[in-house]
């Protein structure tokens, strides 16, 4: 991560969670490896972020977090019955930690409009956002939604989408993405994820390498996205490839694109390294969509999805529920040889290195 440029305002500024990732990195490269003393099933479970059942904190998840194997949760609205409650959770969560761990990933999808699991900021969907077209304004959005997530103790969202919309696509019809243009999705998007970092919340750029095209759910559906590799990179991946600097996480799709190889982009060595991270330059943390979506039953059990998704080198698997024999799948593929124990170790480092970050 490096300093946000902060075009819209006319100067070059550093946002919080760039600052204390930069000072992180820093404490890092003269500490010992943080990973260094971990257990595989340690690895394994820091490389996990799941959801749970309920309104407090389950003894097991607690236990989970305690012994460090764990990574983050994801809350949604059936987690959620007030303020109040959503802070006595997240302190509850937290201070399962083991001593001296950084703070545990809290994560949300609070995107605006149809997509918004608290009452609050941001006060427009990204299509609203989107209309106003106002890089100024959506900063402000982005920094009030901060604000509004880290009062009751959440510090990474699932936002902002950077999809860029085709018409009548289903990223339209919901108003989940900023604009048909790139270079709109690039401005306006880029300024919100701007204001959730510069008030310490991560932002996430999602779904790369872009589902603006998809026709229906991407969580019900396998879509095919039959755009070709120029127009992916021309169109869809500009959001990435234009500010790679704005963005903490970026979470992978469930779609298919025929011009990227066969599979899933969640899946997709070539997808993660060669789009993300080659062409797109992004050095921040990967994130599998939901990996227990109906629409990647076909392959396999929870735990195997997990693998896949760690072969194709993403850094943090997201489940909507409790991951199932997840962990234990990733431990089994590292005592095996398919998983690689160095990447996995790259992986939880970098998790360790946002995570520091949003003290």
């Amino acid at each position: 991560m490096r300093c946000r440029d902060r075009r819209d305002a006319g100067s070059v500024q550093c946002g919080a969670v760039t600052v204390l990732a930069l000072a992180a990195i820093t404490l890092a490269a003269a500490a010992p490896d943080p990973t260094a003393s971990m257990s595989t099933r340690q690895l394994a479970g820091q490389h996990v972020v799941i959801g749970f059942t309920g309104t407090t904190a389950p003894s097991s998840l607690r236990s989970r977090i305690h012994r460090g194997e764990l990574g983050g949760v994801i809350l949604f609205g059936a987690n959620i019955s007030s303020r109040s409650q959503v802070k006595r959770l997240t302190r509850s969560l937290q201070s399962a930690r083991p001593k001296g761990a950084p703070p545990l990933l809290v994560t949300i999808d609070q995107e605006g409009g149809q997509v918004k699991r608290l009452s609050g900021a941001p006060a427009l969907s990204a299509a609203g956002m989107g209309a106003r077209n106002s890089a100024t304004y959506a900063r402000h959005q982005g920094a009030a939604t901060a604000r509004n997530l880290r009062g009751v103790g959440v510090n990474v969202n699932l936002a902002p989408v950077l999809d860029v919309a085709r018409p009548g696509a289903i990223m339209e019809r919901q108003q989940r993405s900023f604009s048909r243009s790139a270079k709109r999705v690039t401005r306006i998007g880029g300024a919100f994820a701007r204001g959730l970092t510069a008030s310490n919340v991560a932002s996430t750029g999602k779904h790369f390498p872009g589902l603006g095209a998809a026709r229906k759910n991407e969580d019900l559906t396998l879509n095919r996205i039959k755009a070709s590799l120029k127009t992916l990179r021309a169109k869809d991946e500009r959001p990435y490839s234009a500010q790679p600097g704005a963005l903490d996480l970026v979470m992978l799709s469930t779609a298919l694109y025929p011009a990227l190889g066969g599979g899933p982009a969640l899946f997709s060595r070539r997808v993660v390294n060669g789009e993300l991270r080659g062409h797109a330059g992004f050095k921040g943390v990967t994130i599998t969509d939901a990996l227990d979506a109906p629409a990647l039953k076909r392959y396999g059990s929870l735990g195997r999805r997990g693998v896949l998704a760690t072969r194709g080198g993403v850094d943090l698997l997201l489940y909507g529920d409790s991951g199932g024999s997840a962990v234990g799948s990733v431990v089994k593929a590292v005592r095996s040889g398919s998983v690689k124990k160095a990447a996995l170790r790259s992986s939880v480092r970098r998790t360790l290195e946002l995570r520091a970050a949003l003290r």
